[in-house]
């Protein structure tokens, strides 16, 4: 028995996206996290690195997430309706 990959597509591009924004904002924000630890010890100042680079890393995250989304809706607009209200 084979599967109907075409039933299942939609929600399969639809997982893809969230897990790829989730994972774009966790790797921002571990990378910050750790460079900031590194960073702390290395200079011996006392956590404050850390957190810096944490809310860095957060913004960063979101910078970059909002980034996609936008890229990911503006490909679907475009390509979408065809109903003349595009650019020509």
């Amino acid at each position: 028995m084979v599967p109907d990959y075409r039933k299942h597509r939609p929600w399969a591009e639809s997982l893809s996206i969230v897990l790829q924004i989730g994972l774009t904002m966790a790797g921002c924000i571990i990378c910050c996290f750790f460079a900031g630890r590194y960073l702390d010890r290395w200079l011996g100042s006392g956590g404050l690195l850390t957190v810096l680079l944490t809310l860095f890393g957060i913004v960063g995250g979101a910078v970059v997430s909002y980034r996609q989304i936008m890229e990911i809706l503006t490909s679907e607009s475009s390509s979408g309706s065809g109903d003349g209200h595009g650019s020509d």
